[in-house]
């Protein structure tokens, strides 16, 4: 809930500054839905590349501790 009120907010409010810097005429509610649409739909984008790194930093973690405890197994194995 907190990212969605978020996107309210902030889209809103950059969605008006970017319409006054393109010299954009609109009324104010197109110019708060257009902003929060494009807030929406960059956190989407920005959203599946986070997952993946962060998907492939836990699957290197958990190789990086299976090798770790498997290296510690066969030290105390071999003595």
């Amino acid at each position: 809930m907190p990212v969605i009120l978020a996107i309210v907010i902030i889209g809103s409010a950059f969605g008006f500054l970017a319409s006054r810097m393109m010299r954009i005429e609109a009324d104010v509610p197109t110019t708060i839905a257009i902003g929060i649409a494009g807030a929406f739909i960059a956190w989407v984008i920005l959203r599946l590349p986070i997952s993946v790194i962060e998907l492939m930093a836990v699957l290197f973690s958990i190789a990086l501790g299976a090798m770790l405890l498997l290296s510690l197994w066969q030290n105390h194995k071999s003595k």
